[in-house]
């Protein structure tokens, strides 16, 4: 049998069943196996077959999908979606071509081979596993290479296999090894009985929930959840594993986060974390402030991330933060009745759409916007809310998630463009389901050759663009720090934005504008409920402002310092600042 035919069958059974592709010469033997066992699909750029099968990874609850690229630049072209995978702790495994064994540069020589480039390390920092095959391994070998590793913190793994090895002619019963499992092991309970002592005494006990805690754990979690009787937030990354209408979810804290969960969850005296690194985005670059008046608990994978020192954490605990969590809600973890309804007095005095901002005459606000499409979605809709810039920020600032829908989003890296291939992997994850895309023009520019995909495959995909003349978050950047001197921000400045009409024209995708009370409009309803591919282009104010937030500024030596999350901008009246601030000093 063909060792490439092999390969295949053993991803098969591995159950991985989409492989996203470019094709190319030096995977051509791997690319005609994985046809005959998986569903391949073709994307225009490779940086697209990685995010795609990363985002695929995060909805699909029981298949896998993998990324296929040829040698060189197609390796080179994935980076990107590594980088992304590796930040956010996502499964995901990239197959690439390499040349023939004997041409191999090892090296010695800059290149050998046509088209070779040493993959293997570029990628080995930005990996869990890279290896460069220079022979062939047999079925344990193979699973045992493509597995993540267990006890660590998943992310991508990348094996390199040389063209001759692809075509070898094997004995495929000697290559069928026996594989052997092992079965995982759970944290001892004694770790969630400590923490629901330390919460049981707390005054002001919440609950942090992010990207590490799967989403099954949380289907499991949700009732239990409401019978805890502690406030209960989500990071970015979480943000779909408990539903806004859940009696007791606050929101998302962040430094882009929603105000009224900031407050609340900056006057806990103890947060319990789960699954959450706690990077700088999430504590706010003012970390010594995280928490000021009450002790961090976090529960996360990583030890290094546990011990980083910020912010300072009081009970570390290196484990996994499912299990821990499951074991945790069946506990007592004490009554708190006078803290809940405070927690309900701020979330009801601080709304989510602010009268603070900015927005032109007969342009669509796009907190309006995104509150709107909230209730516009269904239960059972995929939420993309693009990786970065304003449109992201608002989305999730203001979208209000349903019970059974999903978000998933990639901020660790904040790439732009990778809404549009995300959005590609989730529908194909999903395809009964309808995929909703919010992102910004500038960033959607980056990627836009994968309408062809959507095109092509019929996606029932929903595209909101914002279409603000290029990019907004970099130039209120510029606004703010440097009095509004703009450099490659938008059309005035020199960057080439495209005509959107003549864009979606070229792909047959129909397209419509948006502006206010769109909402109710029975042409823009059918359309966002008829099967098959629709873009609505979302005329936002190139002078639209994006608050609150929170500002740091320049210093006299020329760092920056910038307020603790609670203290966002614009700054709060007196009376509302009284009744929300009852437990900090400001």
């Amino acid at each position: 049998m063909k060792y490439s035919d092999l390969l295949a069958q053993w991803l098969a059974e591995a159950g991985y069943t989409h492989c996203f592709f470019v094709a190319g010469g030096n995977i051509m033997h791997l690319l005609e196996s994985c046809s005959r066992h998986l569903t391949t699909i073709p994307v225009v750029h490779e940086v697209a077959a990685g995010i795609a099968a990363e985002y695929f990874n995060q909805i699909h609850p029981d298949r896998k999908a993998l990324a296929l690229v040829t040698a060189g630049p197609g390796l080179t072209n994935i980076v990107t979606a590594f980088g992304g995978a590796f930040l956010e702790s996502r499964e995901l495994l990239v197959i690439g071509g390499q040349v023939k064994v004997p041409d191999l540069a090892h090296g010695q020589l800059r290149q050998r081979g046509i088209q070779e480039i040493d993959g293997a390390s570029i990628v080995r920092p930005i990996s869990v596993r890279s290896v460069c095959l220079e022979d062939v391994v047999d079925h344990a070998g193979f699973l045992q290479l493509i597995d993540q590793p267990s006890g660590v913190r998943k992310g991508p793994v990348f094996l390199e296999i040389p063209l001759d090895l692809q075509a070898r002619k094997l004995d495929a019963a000697a290559m069928n090894t026996p594989v052997l499992s092992g079965k995982p092991t759970r944290p001892q309970a004694h770790l969630a009985v400590e923490i629901a002592q330390r919460l049981k005494a707390a005054e002001r006990p919440a609950i942090l929930i992010g990207g590490g805690v799967d989403y099954e754990t949380a289907l499991q979690i949700r009732e239990p959840l409401s019978k805890l009787g502690i406030p209960v937030m989500t990071t970015w990354n979480g943000a779909d594993r408990i539903d806004a209408a859940h009696p007791l979810y606050f929101g998302r804290p962040n430094t882009w986060g929603q105000r009224y969960a900031n407050i609340l969850m900056q006057q806990a005296d103890v947060l319990a974390v789960f699954g959450s690194r706690l990077g700088l985005q999430q504590t706010g670059f003012n970390w010594q402030e995280f928490i000021p008046s009450g002790d961090v608990i976090q529960v996360d994978a990583d030890a290094a991330e546990l011990s980083k020192g910020h912010p300072r954490v009081a009970l570390p605990i290196c484990a996994d933060a499912n299990s821990i969590l499951l074991d945790l809600v069946s506990l007592d973890c004490g009554h708190h009745d006078d803290w809940v309804a405070f927690c309900r007095t701020v979330q009801a005095a601080l709304p989510l759409v602010e009268s603070c901002n900015f927005t032109g005459d007969g342009f669509l606000s796009p907190y309006v916007f995104a509150e709107a499409l909230s209730r516009l979605c269904g239960d059972d809709d995929v939420v993309i809310p693009c990786s970065s810039g304003s449109a992201f920020t608002v989305m999730m600032q203001t979208f209000a998630q349903k019970s059974g829908q999903r978000m998933i989003t990639n901020h660790g890296l904040a790439s732009m463009g990778y809404g549009l291939s995300g959005a590609i992997g989730a529908a194909f994850a999903s395809p009964g389901r309808r995929t909703v895309l919010v992102e910004g023009d500038g960033g959607f520019t980056q990627n836009l050759q994968e309408l062809g995909t959507a095109a092509r495959n019929n996606l029932n995909l929903k595209i909101f663009l914002f279409d603000d003349d290029g990019y907004a978050s970099i130039r209120m950047t510029q606004s703010n720090y440097f009095g509004g001197r703009y450099v490659g921000c938008d059309t005035n400045t020199g960057l080439g934005m495209p005509k959107w009409p003549h864009i979606f024209a070229a792909y047959d995708i129909p397209l419509q504008h948006l502006g206010p009370g769109f909402e109710s409009e029975p042409e823009f309803l059918s359309a966002f409920q008829d099967p098959g591919p629709a873009a609505f282009l979302v005329k936002v104010d190139p002078k639209q402002t994006y608050f609150p937030k929170i500002l740091s500024r320049i210093t006299e030596t020329g760092g920056m310092a910038s307020n603790p999350l609670h203290l966002m901008s614009p700054a709060l009246d007196e009376a509302t600042a009284a009744q929300v601030f009852r437990y900090i000093k400001v």
